[in-house]
């Protein structure tokens, strides 16, 4: 990381960031990939230095959508490993994954948002749940279902007849024991 120091602001959304780090979530991500890629992650290394250089992040995806990334990278070059990077977001945004929950790639190569990489891992596992040809292991939240309900004219006027619970009463509000403009008294 070729950067100083922060301080003030930049140092409060730097801390705010890494306490947002949660290392079991981390390694619920690094197991899902393990599992996919077949491949273990390298021994003694951080997670965030082992997708560094985005080639296991390529392989990922490949494994889900097989040629969509079409040539890695496994060069020490940082704009190559930048080059890795991007590539996945591009397939993976192609994947069905919202940009809401896609990482810049400064946010990995520079390891200024790694929360949000393992974000992405998840909003991967949920999508991928949605897919008819993904036989994967699960991962991350079920992704919701419809759930149209229809009822009758009959049983909308019964409930609009009910007295709700929320219709409670507000004790007839009025302005009194308000203090506009006079001194408050301490005793």
């Amino acid at each position: 990381m070729n950067q100083g120091p922060t301080y003030g602001l930049s140092a409060k959304v730097a801390q705010k960031i890494a306490g947002k780090r949660d290392p079991q979530k981390e390694a619920e991500a690094q197991a899902w990939i393990v599992e996919l890629i077949g491949e273990k992650f390298p021994e003694g290394v951080a997670y965030e230095d082992a997708l560094k250089d985005g080639v296991i992040l390529c392989k990922l995806i490949n494994v889900l959508v097989p040629g969509s990334v079409k040539r890695i990278n496994a060069q020490k070059m940082p704009f190559k490993q930048m080059e890795n990077i991007g590539n996945f977001l591009t397939a993976v945004q192609g994947y069905g994954v919202p940009a809401s929950d896609l990482f810049q790639t400064v946010d990995l190569y520079e390891r200024r948002n790694i929360p949000a990489v393992t974000q992405c891992f998840f909003a991967m596992g949920r999508v991928a749940q949605t897919k008819p040809d993904y036989y994967g292991p699960m991962f991350g939240p079920k992704p919701s279902e419809e759930n149209i309900r229809l009822f009758t004219e009959e049983q909308m006027m019964e409930g609009r007849k009910a007295v709700s619970l929320q219709m409670g009463s507000n004790k007839f509000a009025n302005q009194s024991g308000l203090n506009f403009g006079v001194r408050r008294q301490v005793t």
